[in-house]
């Protein structure tokens, strides 16, 4: 979100914006690392154009996705942090050719994130947001923003170790697959991804999302 953007925009001294497939990369320093700083866009499409981007034309050697969340799994509340051990498609549904949720031609429905690169950004939630509660494990990805009970009871069931549900990690995590770049993502829990999931949302992108997004993304940069 912008909101997010210009709260990490904010920590850099010199960032020189470039121009690329109507999109705005911000490149420049941030903690003694060069970064390149970029809105994915919503929705995996936009995702996956903004990861090959990165890639192939800024030739970043790793990626590091913050943003927010809709909470799945039980105990996993607003507010909380979400570091992905890997993240599936949960609308890929190619059957009966193949099963539901694989990637076909892939051989798999999950792709990992890296793991010492995830550790990194997990040490960065507990040392920039101590009073955070921090999770783990999959999250889901998906062209809808899931904002009924019935939607989120019924992802509960087909993913019950699903531990959160957002619109960009899979693709990303595909394309960082494709071209072996390490990558790690993190999600701030904004709601339950029910029936009052756009309460605040506005709000608490600004208020809480955006100065957790800059805070983890500082603590990182320090400790790599």
């Amino acid at each position: 979100m912008h909101e997010e953007l210009s709260a990490v925009l904010a920590l850099m001294p010199d960032e020189k914006k470039v121009a690329a497939a109507g999109r705005d990369f911000f490149c420049g320093h941030l903690h003694g690392h060069e970064v390149v700083v970029v809105l994915s866009r919503i929705g995996k499409v936009a995702a996956a154009t903004t990861a090959t981007l990165l890639i192939e034309r800024f030739k970043v050697d790793r990626i590091v996705f913050t943003g927010v969340a809709g909470g799945l799994a039980a105990g996993v509340n607003r507010g909380d942090a979400v570091v992905a051990d890997s993240f599936m498609q949960h609308d890929m549904d190619a059957s009966p050719i193949f099963p539901r949720h694989e990637v076909p031609l892939y051989g798999t429905s999950r792709f990992t994130t890296d793991s010492a690169l995830s550790d990194a950004l997990a040490a960065a939630v507990r040392l920039a947001l101590p009073g955070t509660v921090l999770h783990r494990g999959l999250v889901a990805s998906g062209d809808r923003f899931v904002s009924t009970t019935a939607e989120s009871r019924a992802l509960q069931h087909a993913l019950p170790d699903a531990l959160a549900v957002e619109m960009e990690g899979a693709a990303f995590a595909q394309v960082c697959r494709d071209y072996g770049v390490p990558f790690a993502a993190v999600r701030t829990i904004s709601d339950r991804a029910d029936d009052e999931a756009h309460g605040d949302f506005a709000k608490f992108i600004d208020e809480v999302a955006s100065r957790h997004s800059a805070a983890i993304v500082a603590a990182l940069l320090r400790s790599i």
